[in-house]
């Protein structure tokens, strides 16, 4: 890192959208610096060991990997397909649907398999399953991108009754069935769904790709991270840990010339691209650079909504491994997680048990995730506590925090009666966990919700007001590995021409 260089491109945040954009424009020859204020790399793609257990901190699993299938083609670009240690998720079941009555309802990859399974399970919704299953594959057709296409690969963001149509609407108009109604939409969480207000497409390209081909990364998702680190270096570029921007420099013309680290030191460069939430973004590179309109959109933008974690470690060969996620729905009502109280919290929860190169038969840990408010925690909410700025948040909070992983062991016994006793250790992690490691305000899951009644507010455009700013990251069109890696393109079109860049892209084999 150096204060005297000036760099084509600095790089605000190694989230996965950060890297990807650095190796696209180091790989194509701009001189290129990543600055991440943690001690790790790679945002939700960072992990952590518990009793030698290694733990994902945000990609449980990856969707749409499929030889054909966009990310499959993405990763090939990247080098990450052939250099990460994969594990493909049952055929028959990557998703598990359950319900407090113990019924539960199995996700199949590929829509042959994933239309038998429902199909078995509702005899007389054939006409119904059919309907969705085309439909999502019509919505997924009408985003260029998504399908490594250059057509206007932007138009569709100003296709208003495309980006209004309601998911749960959707879904409640093609069946009466109530039960196949909450199935299909039970895999709602990995969009932090809301029934008035999440659109059909995001739940149609999430969907879509899972069922397309659901993987695990064995021994945990930072390999990405490492790996992309690793390839920038070798194209010249510098990615620097602990070197948090606070702020911004300008020239007479009002570029930014240079950022300013917490510590100090400025970096100079032409461009930059902010991998940080926009709201945050804003804060960084000063609110007065910013119309007021814009900023007081952005600031006004709901986030969806955080979760409390909680990682158990078993005991030696003492728990199956479940090739699968379950979705447990203690409401029939799939989108009410969020709606919760001190009494019926979670009413939904997430499991997932991580693939590691030690064992296919047995599963080393567990992670349980729930919807949590930040209002839940905001009594500590002056706290910080990570590697690189250590810290206390108070004894309360560890007493809050044993109080809810043992509320989810308790739910947890409910599935599997005798899990407690096959466990060695509990660890948890809140949205001030989220909220320091990964930058926004309130340790949103996903960043900025998008909202079918105002389906143009929450869209961020990747080029801003400040001449050589842009975004990149979650926000702007997708959140989640695949939607941020659309976003890192849509950013890098800024620089690179699309058709070079994506016939580039589909040439790979």
């Amino acid at each position: 890192m150096s204060e005297t260089k000036t760099y084509d491109f600095v790089i605000i945040g190694s989230g996965i959208g950060g890297l990807e954009c650095a190796h696209i424009l180091a790989s194509e020859g701009n001189s290129v610096i990543v600055l991440e204020k943690n001690h790790q790399i790679g945002g939700n793609l960072q992990v952590f060991s518990r009793d030698k257990c290694i733990f994902d901190t945000g990609v449980h699993y990856i969707g749409s990997l499929n030889e054909g299938e966009c990310l499959n083609q993405f990763f090939k670009y990247f080098d990450l397909l052939d250099t990460l240690k994969w594990k493909r998720m049952d055929d028959d079941c990557f998703d598990m649907i359950r319900f407090a009555d113990g019924k539960e309802y199995k996700f199949g990859q590929g829509y042959d398999q994933f239309k038998k399974n429902l199909k078995a399970d509702f005899p007389n919704e054939h006409k119904a399953i059919d309907t969705y299953c085309t439909k999502l594959q019509e919505i997924c057709e009408m985003f260029p991108l998504y399908n490594l296409k250059n057509s206007q690969a932007e138009n569709y963001l100003m296709d208003e009754e495309l980006l209004s149509a309601n998911a749960a609407d959707y879904i409640s108009s093609i069946t009466e069935d109530k039960r196949l109604r909450a199935v299909l939409a039970g895999n709602n969480p990995l969009y932090a769904g809301v029934e008035s207000k999440s659109p059909l497409y995001v739940h149609a390209l999430i969907s879509n790709s899972y069922i397309q081909g659901s993987y695990r990364l064995r021994d945990g998702g930072s390999q990405i991270a490492k790996r992309l680190t690793k390839s920038i270096r070798g194209f010249g570029g510098e990615v620097v840990k602990r070197a948090k921007v606070v702020g911004a420099n300008y020239n007479d013309n009002k570029h930014i010339e240079e950022v300013v680290l917490e510590n100090g030191d400025t970096i100079k460069g032409k461009n930059f691209i902010s991998n940080v939430h926009p709201a945050v973004s804003i804060d960084i590179f000063g609110e007065k650079r910013f119309l007021k309109a814009y900023r007081n959109r952005v600031r006004g933008l709901e986030n969806t909504i955080s979760t409390f974690i909680v990682h158990l470690v078993f005991k030696k060969d003492s728990f199956k491994q479940l090739n699968y996620n379950i979705y447990q729905h203690n409401d029939e009502n799939v989108w009410s997680g969020a709606d919760y109280n001190d009494e019926n919290w979670p009413k939904n929860f997430f499991i997932s048990t991580p693939a590691t190169s030690k064992s296919d038969e047995f599963a080393e840990s567990m992670s349980i995730m729930g919807y949590m408010k930040y209002d839940d925690v905001k009594q500590w909410a002056t706290s910080s506590n990570t590697i690189a700025s250590p810290g206390e948040r108070g004894d309360g909070y560890e007493e809050f925090k044993r109080e809810k992983e043992e509320k989810i062991i308790q739910k947890l016994e409910a599935i599997y009666p005798d899990i407690r006793s096959k466990i060695k250790s509990v660890h948890s992690s809140s949205p001030l966990t989220f909220r320091d490691y990964i930058g926004d305000t309130e340790g949103s899951l996903y960043g900025i919700l998008k909202d079918s009644n105002y389906p143009l507010r929450s869209l961020i455009n990747s080029n801003t007001k400040v001449p050589n700013l842009y975004f990149t990251g979650q926000n702007l069109i997708l959140h989640g590995i695949l939607g941020a890696t659309i976003g890192a393109f849509v950013t890098c079109f800024n620089f690179i021409d699309k058709d070079y860049l994506l016939n580039k892209i589909n040439s790979i084999k």
